[in-house]
Order: structure tokens, then C-alpha cells, then sequence
């Protein structure tokens, strides 16, 4: 039963360690991302699920590895993705069968020497995690034209099309010119008087 929660972190060689962290290295990071609210939940709760599940079914031998936790990722990861209808999941749902839908052939018993009964568990659990949360973790965003008070009069990308769908160049608008308050013009001439010493006026 210590092996439920420890088998993951022993590896019988440092090519086994190499081969499992790598995959799992990417896949949590895109659990991480993308399921921020549900990320903990899935990774604590999968292995010790996959865990029971491999020491429920599994053989009389030593099944060590992280190779369960691998495929409970890839196989929520994969399956959550094409549930949501979300493309961005979608999206990473197809990358991930791209990158690892190779690993699908090891949940069967092809090499005595691969703990497959690991590999089915975490599988599975990855199904069952993708039914269990089912909530949309990334917000869809609405376009202009997707919004209910959208009119299509006020747009100014469609104002560029005429009614056959014939594209029209608008004329440019000139700038305003401010209002400057004009002042009269004129010119103001003053006359002055002065007295000479001989009481003339000049």
C-alpha cells in the first residue's frame, strides 16, 4: 500500500526517469494553464486513484513510475479538450494526441517488462476526471457582432461595403478647424495739440 503513494517517485534507472519526466513535464505544465482552478484536484486525487486502481488490478511484481500519471494527464488533458468544444482545448487536445497518442498501445500487455496495468489505471482515471469536471475553465469571448445590442448600421468595417458586398472607399474626413474668434482690424490715428511759446497752436 506505500506504493500507492510513493510508487511514482522511484524509477529503476536514470533512462526511466529521463523517458517520464519529460512528457510529464509538459503535460502538467499545460494542466497547470489551462486548468488553473482544478489543477491540484486532478494531479493529488489522480495518483492516488491510479495508484489504488494499479495495486487493485496489477501483477505480482514492482510497479514504479511516474508512467501512471503520465497517461491520467494525457488522457484528461486529451478527452476534457474535445468535451469542452472550446477551441483552445481542442487545440491542446490535439497536440497532445500528436505528441504522446503513440503511448496509447502500452495500456495493453505488450511488454512484460512495462507495468501496463499502471499505464491502463491512470488512463482511466484521466477519463473519469474529464467527465467529473465539466465546467468551462476558459472564459468565451464575444465579438462586436456576437453581442446582443450589436447594430450593424454603427459598424465602421461594414459601412465600407455596399449593399452587393462591393467594397467602397469612404471619403476622408478633414479635420475641424477651431473657432477662433476673430478680431476687427483697423488702424486708430490720434491727433494732439500743443502751444508754442507764442501762444500758436500748431
Amino acid at each position: 500500500m506505500r506504493g500507492v503513494i510513493f510508487s511514482p517517485f522511484i524509477h529503476g534507472s536514470l533512462k526511466h526517469l529521463f523517458n517520464n519526466s519529460v512528457p510529464l513535464f509538459v503535460l502538467s505544465s499545460a494542466l497547470f494553464y489551462f486548468y488553473r482552478n482544478v489543477r491540484w484536484k486532478i494531479l493529488i486525487l489522480g495518483l492516488l486513484l491510479t495508484g489504488i486502481a494499479t495495486w487493485c488490478i496489477g501483477r505480482p511484481s514492482l510497479h514504479i513510475g511516474a508512467s501512471g500519471v503520465v497517461y491520467l494527464l494525457a488522457a484528461f488533458l486529451f478527452f476534457r479538450g474535445i468535451f469542452s468544444k472550446q477551441f483552445q482545448l481542442t487545440a491542446l487536445a490535439l497536440v497532445v494526441v500528436f505528441l504522446y497518442g503513440g503511448m496509447l498501445w502500452y495500456v495493453f500487455p505488450v511488454n512484460p517488462d512495462i507495468s501496463w496495468e499502471g499505464h491502463l489505471s491512470g488512463f482511466f482515471v484521466g477519463i473519469l476526471f474529464a467527465f467529473l469536471f465539466k465546467e468551462n475553465l476558459i472564459e468565451n469571448k464575444k465579438y462586436e457582432w456576437e453581442k446582443e445590442d450589436y447594430n450593424p448600421d454603427n459598424d465602421p468595417f461594414l459601412r465600407q461595403f455596399d449593399e452587393k458586398g462591393n467594397f467602397i472607399e469612404l471619403p476622408k474626413e478633414l479635420p475641424k478647424e477651431e473657432n477662433i474668434e476673430q478680431k476687427p482690424f483697423g488702424i486708430k490715428i490720434i491727433y494732439s495739440l500743443k502751444k508754442n511759446p507764442d501762444n500758436k497752436a500748431e
